[in-house]
């Protein structure tokens, strides 16, 4: 079907990672790791997500919030006790140095940015820290971060319309209804003849409809047989689109816009299933794909704003790339598969603490794959709040050594940071804890991850 096309090379990063089903697709459609929706909504990045706190509260953070009441006054202490005022100074003082320590990386992001040859060790190394909200940032780090963005930034604008280019025919070959793609087929023989449906007499011809466009073909090549086998999976998927961050209007409601954001993920997750049969769609990979499509979407570029479901596209096929044999249960045993990553987060734990190992699995019986197979699975979408799970990717996809490497590492440094409570708990208490993940400050469990030692002999360094 898209023989004869010329295609981008897939750099070794690709064929390393991407199991033959899913790299034939990358090849096929020509999207590859060096890059090649909605109208324009006036969301700056973050804009839909004011109702949301991050995932947890710093020290200063909680002492304030134990000390004040929302009018300012003091809960234990009056307002000019020596120890509430210190608090409170101490507190804005933070505030302030936090401040200025965002302004400041994103002045060396911009600065990196602004480079014709991008340094992308030196950008991992800042963004795994955090990418601050707005401005676009982060939708181009991402961008580069994934491979989407070639290093040299005169090329971007071709590679992106080159890609968003491929995607726009992909789409047109693969997810037209068979009822507009008849009617584009005799529009196009209208064109080339004149008046074809009337004979000499003006009386009207019938017009022939083939096998293959008939509503009732069961050939394999019909595009309607085609239609109705993947009818179930759209219906699957616009369910769990309707389930996707319920409580954030970008995604959720009725509004013209998440109606339109729902539409284009549809479009994603459909077209990713139909162009790996082996695959398919997999209840979960719209919880994956949301992050890109928020942060691409929310772009403070309009054009790239416009073309977000384009760049979501390509980026989630290059994402799915580290994870896409956790969604293939012919895998789950194999060491590729969902099965082995468990086996490998377990031996990470015991290596960084003995104690808590033996606790959990020895004493307790609590295995990972009573929790962490959604952790893994779903990228620890499901754990955080949206704000906290863009954090936690800016960390996920600086990584060199891939998502996957520092995926394990925040997995078992969540495990470290409530070791207390795990170890004074029974199989029960230790279960409830980590399937509800508590709120933590996810700084702090990030900076605990990435003092983790890791274990990198399963996993290829990004180029």
């Amino acid at each position: 079907m898209l023989k004869g096309k010329q295609l981008i090379k897939i750099p070794q990063k690709a064929h390393q990672s991407f199991p033959n089903r899913l790299g034939s697709f990358v090849a096929a459609a020509g999207f590859d790791g060096h890059g090649g929706e909605e109208d324009d909504n006036g969301f700056e990045s973050g804009e839909e997500l004011e109702t949301f706190q991050p995932n947890g509260l710093g020290g200063f953070d909680r002492q304030v919030d134990d000390l004040l009441q929302n009018d300012g006054t003091s809960r234990h202490l009056k307002s000019d006790d020596a120890e509430f005022l210190e608090i409170k100074a101490a507190h804005k003082n933070k505030k302030e140095f936090e401040t200025i320590r965002v302004e400041e990386k994103r002045s060396d992001l911009d600065y990196e940015l602004t480079q014709k040859e991008i340094n992308l060790e030196k950008l991992q190394r800042i963004a795994s820290s955090g990418i601050p909200d707005g401005g676009g940032l982060r939708a181009t780090i991402w961008k580069l971060l994934l491979g989407y963005l070639p290093a040299s930034s005169d090329l971007w604008e071709k590679e992106l319309a080159e890609n968003r280019l491929k995607y726009a025919k992909l789409k047109e070959e693969f997810l037209l209804s068979p009822s507009e793609f008849s009617r584009r087929k005799d529009d196009a023989v209208e064109s080339n003849e004149h008046h074809p449906n009337i004979d000499a007499g003006g009386r009207l011809e019938r017009q022939e409809v083939s096998n293959e466009d008939h509503p009732l073909c069961l050939g394999k090549a019909s595009v309607w047989h085609q239609y109705f086998e993947f009818a179930e999976i759209s219906e699957q998927i616009d369910r769990d689109l309707q389930r996707t961050h319920p409580s954030i209007k970008f995604f959720s409601g009725d509004s013209i816009i998440s109606r339109k954001n729902k539409e284009s993920m549809k479009n994603i997750l459909l077209l990713f299933a139909k162009l790996n049969p082996e695959i398919r769609y997999v209840q979960g990979m719209n919880e994956v794909l949301a992050p890109l499509y928020y942060v691409f979407s929310t772009d403070s570029d309009e054009k790239n704003s416009e073309n977000a479901e384009a760049d979501s596209f390509s980026c989630f096929v290059m994402l799915m790339g580290d994870s896409v044999d956790h969604f293939c249960e012919q895998l789950d045993n194999s060491s590729v598969g969902i099965r082995a990553t468990l086996s490998r987060l377990s031996e990470l734990l015991k290596a960084n603490d003995e104690e808590l190992w033996r606790h959990l699995e020895l004493t307790n019986k609590v295995n990972p794959q009573f929790y962490a197979f959604r952790w893994i699975t779903l990228l620890l979408t499901q754990e955080f709040n949206f704000r906290t799970i863009l954090r936690i990717w800016d960390s996920l996809l600086s990584n060199p050594f891939g998502v996957q490497e520092m995926l394990l590492r925040v997995c078992c440094a969540m495990l470290l940071s409530v070791k207390t409570r795990l170890l004074s708990g029974d199989f029960m208490d230790n279960l409830k804890l980590l399937q509800h993940y508590p709120e933590m400050d996810i700084d702090s469990i990030l900076r605990v991850a990435q003092d983790i030692t890791p274990d990198t002999s399963s996993f290829h360094v990004s180029l």
